[in-house]
């Protein structure tokens, strides 16, 4: 073999294995479930924010271009499916209710699959402590979906267009109890009203 060859069979051996390299670290950073733990539909990564976080974990973080505080500070609850398993889609209405969570302030907060805010004029972004609608027995609900809801009573969050929708439920100086076991939260169920084309 001339050096010519052998210099080309280096350098496609070197290319194919960094081409395998970057490709398998792309795929486990954005197409693998996270570490975390599963409520429903919703996943808590407990390592978010936390010093002994994984190499992929902070990598998911940066991706993604999250402010990730300890859990202490702040406990974040993503969901991408509703309560039958289902992808979640912008162009669906869902209905999401629970129980108000134990922390000093939260949020529930609908995302494109690009992670960024759907657009709105009125920056309708989310409902949170400071605006939820309550029933009698104390338990908040909204709905999301491109058009207004029929009944105004609830919050709602407008999600236009034809994608993929992300919740994050963030909890803000949550309650003792779960800090120290974030699944022991009564997640929100996440329920797809009427038809969705």
């Amino acid at each position: 073999m001339t050096s010519t060859r052998r210099v080309v069979a280096w350098v496609a051996t070197v290319t194919a294995g960094a081409l395998l390299g970057v490709g398998s670290a792309w795929l486990w950073l954005t197409r693998t479930d996270p570490a975390g733990t599963r409520i429903g539909p919703w996943l808590v990564n407990l390592e978010a924010g936390s010093s002994d976080a994984s190499t992929y974990t902070r990598a998911r973080i940066a991706l993604k271009a999250l402010l990730a505080l300890d859990r202490r500070e702040t406990l974040y609850y993503v969901a991408d499916r509703d309560d039958a398993g289902r992808p979640l889609r912008s162009r669906c209405r869902y209905l999401i209710s629970g129980s108000i969570p134990s922390a000093r302030w939260w949020s529930v907060t609908a995302y494109a699959d690009d992670i960024f805010l759907f657009p709105d004029t009125e920056q309708r972004y989310s409902v949170s402590g400071e605006n939820p609608t309550l029933n009698t027995v104390g338990r908040f609900s909204a709905v999301t979906g491109p058009e207004t809801p029929v009944s105004g009573a609830l919050g709602w969050i407008p999600t236009p267009g034809d994608r993929g929708l992300i919740l994050t439920l963030r909890l803000y100086n949550p309650g003792p109890a779960l800090q120290a076991d974030p699944g022991a939260l009564s997640a929100p169920r996440i329920e797809r009203q009427g038809d969705c084309p």
